[in-house]
């Protein structure tokens, strides 16, 4: 049985094809960069003016506004999708603002039993001593560089500290917007470390250094330090930060200190893009970003580096289950297609 060659198809050189004839064009694209911008520069306002928004809520209404501008014009399945997301992503913080909340007071247990974990206080000054040779490395930090008056390190430390509540926010937007699967691939990441996080707010409550050193409380383990992670931004001119700052402060658990979520978050959103950094030095100059944000805590008093080095490690366990998972994932489907085709 012999078969034969479509015959060629011949084009007139008369005729021309643009790349719209083939590939759809979305009409809305102009109109969805329009408002993202416009949405930039809105948020870049707030900012300067009212202050940096850090509360959960605000942080939400924040996001959906940028959701919303990103997907005009877009199918309503991708709006489904949307809205389950957006409903998963509200559970999460959700979840994790009632355990941290709760973190010092003990769990339930079916209702039958309550169990109550000790409050960690020399247990974690003691570690970290070990690690700097006797020293406590949060007073030697703040009695050779801590002025009244506000120096360049004291800027860079509380714009550092404050980025915990935005970089992880604008990188899940972006991704949100650009790419869905990479968008799913970073949330299962960072909602392990959330998850492992708040089992160790409850199972292991901590006090942060600047409460061990504060004569309002009974420790008193060293001088007391002074806790003004604020005072480089108000330096800034960001003056509606402050009273915002002070209020979350209020809102929050102080001694949900272990892991540090601050350490954490500053390293996964580096760790994620890395693969995708192709030059050394690019790599170790965006894998400081988390050394500048451990010392930065230090420094400031709001934890011990105990606490940021469980937090990174936590963060490495999260991205090496996940990558193993879905390197599993990848090699069955491989082995159903094979046996498909063979």
């Amino acid at each position: 049985m012999t078969t034969t060659a479509e015959a060629p198809v011949f084009v007139p050189e008369s005729v021309s094809f643009s790349l719209r004839d083939v590939v759809p064009t979305e009409r809305l694209r102009a109109v969805r960069l329009v408002l993202m911008f416009s949405y930039l520069a809105a948020y870049l306002w707030w900012l300067r003016v009212k202050g940096l928004p850090i509360d959960r809520i605000s942080v939400a209404i924040s996001v959906g506004i940028f959701l919303v501008c990103a997907f005009v014009g877009k199918s309503w399945r991708t709006w489904g999708v949307l809205l389950l997301d957006c409903i998963a992503y509200c559970l999460m913080w959700l979840t994790y603002e009632k355990t941290r909340g709760t973190a010092d007071a003990g769990i339930d247990v079916f209702g039958w039993f309550h169990l109550d974990f000790p409050l960690q206080v020399e247990s974690v000054r003691n570690i970290d001593r070990a690690l700097f040779f006797g020293n406590d490395p949060n007073v030697v930090l703040q009695s050779h560089f801590w002025e009244p008056t506000v120096r360049w390190y004291d800027v860079a430390a509380s714009v550092t500290y404050m980025t915990h509540f935005v970089v992880p926010i604008i990188v899940m937007g972006v991704l949100w917007a650009t790419s869905h699967r990479q968008w799913a691939r970073f949330m299962k990441r960072f909602a392990t470390l959330l998850a492992v996080g708040c089992l160790m707010f409850v199972t292991f409550p901590t006090i942060p250094p600047w409460m061990a050193g504060s004569h309002k409380y009974p420790y008193q383990l060293f001088e007391p330090l002074s806790r003004n992670a604020w005072r480089g931004f108000y330096h800034l001119g960001f003056h509606g930060f402050t009273n915002d700052y002070q209020i979350q402060l209020s809102n929050g658990n102080a001694v949900a200190a272990m892991p540090s979520l601050h350490a954490s978050f500053a390293l996964i959103v580096p760790a994620f893009f890395l693969p995708w950094i192709k030059p050394r030095w690019l790599k170790a100059l965006v894998l400081l970003f988390p050394v500048m944000m451990l010392t930065s805590l230090v420094y400031l008093g709001e934890h011990w580096v105990v606490d940021g080095l469980v937090g990174w490690t936590v963060t490495g366990a999260s991205f090496w289950f996940w990558n193993w998972h879905e390197r599993r994932v990848r090699g069955l489907r491989a082995d159903r297609v094979r046996a498909a085709l063979s």
